[in-house]
């Protein structure tokens, strides 16, 4: 069985609080992207795994599919092993939740492929468990976060027809250098009031890991302005970065513009 885990962008991203737990209380739009990785998880004799597409660094027992396996194998053990091809075109440790999206479409993969007839909760509790980002891709609809990320709700927001620019420098910012960049605060502007306003996006929808990040990074700070020039009607940093993503009413034809930059365009 095949599926094709998609990317995300952050549409707004103010850190709140630092939590006695060490993480951050965030509030944040999410919403999906056209941007796919291609994963197939069938029956097999023993577990593998296996990629093409995209490197992906780190240790196989490290990898979040086979972590969502292992999960819903301890509640039900008669699951037979699994081969897992995944071809990764999402860019690694962008703020594009690639990683995330593997995981939660594994598990909404596994679950059909399955018939363990888990509803979006519980699939959502057991992504919980394996990042903040994951449960968001249960459902794989706009949502505004907070908490950790874990805590969802629906917002009417449809981008359809717009087009999406992504461009990634291959610039890669740590999620522990981003937050080092931080001072949580109260945002001035309240997320859900600024989004119904697409006119107010550009002044007042803020991502909070920008000012610092583009201090030490200029090249960010440029490509965002690049996409302005281009015609965005808005444009920010995903997440913690490095990715850049440009919105445009009209299909943009922006191209590579520079060499070993990850350049994506895309029709919501």
């Amino acid at each position: 069985m095949i599926q094709y885990p998609n990317a995300k962008i952050n549409l707004g991203l103010h850190i709140t609080s630092k939590r006695p737990d060490g993480y951050h209380e965030i509030v944040s739009c999410l919403y999906p992207l056209p941007l796919c990785d291609a994963l197939e998880i069938i029956p097999s004799k023993k577990t593998t795994f296996d990629s093409t597409g995209i490197p992906i660094p780190g240790k196989e027992q490290d990898n979040l599919i086979l972590k969502a396996y292992k999960l819903l194998r301890k509640d039900f053990p008669d699951l037979p092993p699994i081969a897992v091809h995944l071809h990764k075109v999402i860019p690694i440790g962008a703020g594009l939740g690639g990683g995330s999206a593997d995981a939660g479409f594994a598990l909404t993969l596994m679950n059909r492929l399955f018939d363990l007839f888990l509803d979006d909760w519980l699939l959502e509790e057991y992504a919980e468990k394996l990042g903040s980002d994951c449960p968001f891709f249960i459902q794989n609809t706009p949502k505004l976060v907070s908490g950790r990320g874990e805590i969802m709700k629906d917002i009417p927001l449809d981008l359809s027809g717009k087009w999406i620019v992504l461009i990634n420098p291959n610039i890669h910012i740590s999620t522990q250098e981003a937050y080092a960049g931080v001072t949580p605060k109260a945002p001035i502007h309240d997320l859900k009031q600024v989004l119904s306003d697409p006119a107010k996006w550009k002044d007042e929808l803020i991502n909070d890991f920008e000012q610092s990040i583009f201090e030490k990074y200029p090249m960010l700070k440029k490509v965002k302005h690049s996409l302005y020039a281009k015609g965005a009607f808005y444009a920010a940093m995903s997440g913690s970065g490095s990715t850049l993503f440009g919105l445009f009413d009209q299909e943009p034809h922006f191209g590579k513009s520079e060499e070993g930059f990850f350049v994506y365009e895309g029709l919501f």
